[in-house]
């Protein structure tokens, strides 16, 4: 070979490689898209300028959240959502595939072998599991399963943790999100709040170092004594782990889990004159804020997806993990509270449409069709299969069954997995607040209608969602034939998923199924 031959041999070589990397990106783009998951802690269904209802409503006028707004407009809009009404159910939930009836982590997570329920005079909550969820066996009052994201990543998938995590108690194997199959994790562990949103207080950290509670959020140390809100915080760094992982060509799955907008009322300097001069409340206006700088998250991360080239293979997803905190009255512990969830009824720890129904959005460019909406019910364990389904992962082993159903025939608008469908709910516990749904109850939804049953005090209540969406009406009395079937049919399914119920303090005795009243 000449030296001319040689050197144009020389030239086709990088060439060719180039285009062997393109077409194996090519077929990466084909098959597995990459995925965000961005999870919001307690906020309301009606925390947007985005209206999840038919009309609009005085809060939908007063937040502003435009990326949320611009994700919509981009994919589809679910407006019976729904998750349990608590952070860890819903959580356990999504990890696992199971309904929280099942895995029996019915009340929030923090210590080890710690009850966190509030004590009652009448009832006695079960032997639940408080330590949570996990994927090994070992561990008492703890419900084992596999990880859907241990299984994306056994598929080819670079996963990343950033923000709350919720999954299992200090010092068991389920608090540590690299035990769920996350190869990267950025502040999360076993907390379910933060003790500060303030990089001027170090997130809850002395000057020192040490947290000064359980709640500090750990691994934001280049932040402390700036002025860095800690939802800019993680995204920033998920920004961070992302440039990383563009570099891998492999699809990546983003779990953004912000701790945003749970309490405690820290404003986000940045758009707390903004809401002021709207004429709220500090409390309200410091709120207000949370919710926007969660969305200028979602805000960044788009915009990250776009000037990368990744916004064309990426599905986002957009949820909540339970509704805003909210009573009836508006009121609580002697001051107004700050966030409502109307027409929907009470909030957070409530099995009324208020403390379960969500804020959802899905993006996923040539899948599902740009600005549409959907009217059909889906609950936080359909994720699981779903997701899998989006990887394009069709068959898998898990060492518990799944109860979630996949709801991509909703995203491609090929079908209706709700149909005929009934979704269930059971909080056995007595979380700590007091309204309306709050404690000791149990749900089921079957088509239009909602049944809750008290297991204290054997009362029914029955609901037309579509017709009562604020639950005004109970039923119960005027459809005792309803009444009956759902009570058996809940109570079927509580005994098939081996779920527990309270026991009243003077016998001992369980209280009775919903069949059995």
């Amino acid at each position: 070979m000449n030296n001319k031959v040689l050197s144009s041999a020389l030239v086709l070589l990088p060439l060719a490689a180039t285009a062997a990397q393109a077409t194996t990106h090519k077929e990466r783009v084909d098959k597995q898209p990459n995925i965000i998951l961005f999870m919001v802690d307690d906020m309301g269904w009606q925390d947007t300028s985005l209206p999840f209802w038919t009309q609009k409503t005085h809060y939908n006028e007063l937040y502003e959240t435009p990326n949320m707004e611009r994700l919509a407009k981009k994919g589809m809009m679910f407006t019976q959502a729904y998750a349990s009404s608590i952070s860890s159910p819903t959580r356990c939930s999504l990890i696992t595939g199971t309904n929280a009836a099942r895995h029996r982590v019915t009340n929030w997570t923090l210590q080890k072998d710690v009850k966190t329920d509030r004590k009652d005079k009448v009832l006695e909550v079960p032997d639940w599991n408080y330590n949570g969820v996990s994927q090994v066996e070992g561990t008492n009052n703890t419900f084992v399963g596999t990880s859907f994201v241990q299984l994306l990543k056994n598929n080819g998938y670079h996963t990343i943790h950033c923000g709350k995590a919720h999954f299992g108690a200090i010092d068991t194997p389920g608090e540590d999100p690299h035990h769920w199959g996350f190869e990267t994790n950025i502040a999360g562990h076993a907390a379910g709040g933060l003790a500060s949103y303030l990089g001027e207080e170090n997130y809850g950290h002395t000057k020192e170092g040490k947290p000064v509670s359980l709640m500090a959020v750990p691994g934001l140390e280049k932040y402390w004594g700036t002025e860095t809100f800690v939802t800019e915080a993680l995204t920033r760094e998920a920004i961070i782990a992302l440039d990383k992982a563009k570099k891998y060509n492999q699809p990546f799955f983003l779990y953004m889990s912000h701790y945003a907008i749970h309490i405690p009322l820290d404003a986000d300097k940045r758009f707390f004159d903004k809401y002021k001069k709207k004429g709220m409340t500090d409390h309200e206006a410091a709120y207000a804020t949370l919710i926007e700088g969660m969305d200028k998250s979602l805000g960044d991360l788009m915009d990250w997806l776009e000037k990368s080239g990744e916004a064309d293979n990426t599905v986002v997803i957009f949820m909540s993990d339970n509704g805003g905190l909210a009573s009836q009255s508006g009121w609580r512990d002697g001051a107004p509270l700050y966030t409502q969830n109307y027409p929907l009824n009470s909030g957070k720890g409530s099995l009324c449409e208020g403390g379960i129904r969500e804020p959802m959005i899905v993006s996923w460019p040539g899948v599902v069709e740009p600005g549409s909406k959907c009217d059909k019910y889906l609950i936080i364990e359909d994720f699981y299969p779903t997701i899998l389904q989006m990887a394009g992962i069709k068959k898998y082993d898990t060492t518990q069954p799944i109860d979630g159903v996949s709801f991509m025939p909703l995203l491609k608008q090929t079908g209706d997995p709700s149909k005929g469908r009934n979704l269930y709910w059971n909080m056995p516990n007595n979380w700590g607040n007091d309204g309306p749904g709050i404690n000791f109850n149990c749900a089921v939804r079957s088509g239009d209608w909602k049944l809750v049953y008290y297991y204290g005090t054997g009362k029914k209540e029955l609901f037309n969602i579509v017709d009562d969406i604020g639950e005004k009406h109970d039923l119960s009395a005027e459809k005792p034939k309803l009444v009956k079937r759902l009570s058996k049919e809940l109570g079927n399914y509580l005994r098939k998923v081996n779920a527990q119920r309270p026991t009243v303090k003077n016998t001992g005795k369980a209280c009775p199924w919903p069949d059995e009243v």
